[in-house]
């Protein structure tokens, strides 16, 4: 068990291919703290193939949660992950379903019990697809149930509120929150400090993840370095302090070819130990 607030990266921030590569850069970062991706195409894939979990237990990495991503989701602009995204296609979601199945077995092979990604853009109440979609959900979660792990749903593309309104609607209690600030931003979905406070009590996990608001409507917004964006690194954390949240810190970097990210994840890991260190 990692201690209170430990500091991590995210695996396919770093975009290794084998379990010694990322032995190697968790030590020159100085941390032992992963949320480790379990091999899909769309995040990473692993020299290991089947044999990674094993190799991972034995490399001694700390795994706070493993993560999913579904082959054809299409991050090319918020409009095209609306409509490829996790559970959000009624045509996909028989096959996402089997693909989830597969992410538990490779979760409680790597010793885990948490399962991060990302659901899909919830309906509105009142969506004739609402619910379907939180019956996908809800099948999801049982999977999850029958394997002793914990889904949590990333946030970003729906507002806090949504997530707080789906959750309470699902009534599930092994479906929680995988909250990025920095995703609430670049999807322009209000202000992340105060969805901490909406969803504190479901919040498992997280991603620190800075950037900026898009400045036209309907496009992304800006990743940037931790502490260089518009989240406000030292209120996020006291933020997720306030609402009883002690887990591990993970830093995320999607942006930059790989030496850019290892460096990113350096410059963030000291600016998380600035903020602890400030209390």
């Amino acid at each position: 068990m990692s201690a209170p607030y430990a500091l991590g990266v995210c695996s396919w921030s770093l975009q290794v291919t084998s379990v010694p590569e990322l032995r190697g850069f968790l030590d020159q970062l100085g941390v032992n703290v992963i949320q480790i991706a379990c091999g899909d195409p769309v995040h990473a894939s692993w020299d290991e193939g089947e044999g990674m979990p094993a190799a991972a237990r034995a490399a001694g990495f700390e795994i706070s949660a493993a993560m999913l991503g579904f082959p054809g989701e299409d991050y090319t602009t918020p409009e095209t992950i609306k409509h490829t995204g996790g559970f959000g296609n009624p045509a996909t979601r028989a096959q996402r379903l089997e693909t989830l199945v597969w992410g538990l077995d490779r979760t409680v092979a790597l010793g885990a019990d948490r399962l991060t990604l990302h659901g899909g853009f919830l309906p509105e109440p009142g969506d004739p697809d609402r619910k379907p979609f939180l019956d996908t959900l809800g099948t999801a979660a049982a999977l999850a149930s029958e394997r002793g792990v914990t889904l949590g749903l990333e946030t970003g593309q729906e507002t806090a509120d949504l997530l707080r309104r789906t959750l309470d609607d699902l009534k599930c209690s092994n479906v929680k929150v995988n909250f990025d600030p920095a995703n609430m931003l670049l999807y322009d979905m209000g202000d992340p400090i105060r969805a901490v406070e909406v969803l504190g009590p479901d919040i498992i996990s997280v991603h620190c993840k800075d950037a900026n608001r898009p400045s036209t409507r309907g496009a992304w917004g800006e990743e940037v370095p931790l502490g260089k964006g518009q989240v406000g690194m030292a209120d996020f954390v006291a933020a997720l302090k306030r609402v009883g949240f002690n887990g591990p810190l993970v830093i995320e970097r999607e942006v930059g070819d790989q030496a850019g990210r290892l460096a990113d994840c350096a410059h963030g890991i000291e600016v998380l130990r600035g903020i602890l260190a400030a209390g």
